[in-house]
């Protein structure tokens, strides 16, 4: 895959996977992007943290930077701080996927 398709690929698994509301990502900036996924953040910070949790669980961000996140003391909001974390995992992610990516064996399908 090329990588000029790594934002709509990111944006798709993170509608997947976040449930967030966007329809089209070819129309839609990465700022965009990030502003849905801060929306959908402090949603569920406010009303189902758990649920948060367990979504940044298996997106395998890590814990020392989620917990950096929700105690600086910087002028940045939690809810901001997180979903740039979650956008940044989900890039880094597809990115690696993409660079060890193998072909099928020969002669190993169950066709």
């Amino acid at each position: 895959m090329p990588n000029d398709n790594l934002f709509e690929e990111t944006g798709q698994k993170l509608k997947e996977e976040l449930e967030i509301d966007i329809e089209q990502f070819d129309s839609i900036s990465e700022e965009q992007l990030l502003g849905a996924i801060t929306d959908r953040v402090l949603n569920l910070l406010e009303r189902n943290p758990e649920l948060l949790f367990s979504y940044l669980y298996r997106l395998d961000v890590l814990e020392h930077k989620i917990q950096f996140a929700l105690n600086q003391q910087t002028e940045v909001p939690p809810h901001q701080a997180i979903a740039k974390l979650i956008l940044d995992r989900q890039k880094l992610r597809i990115s690696t996927k993409r660079k060890y990516k193998q072909e099928p064996l020969e002669g190993w399908g169950f066709d």
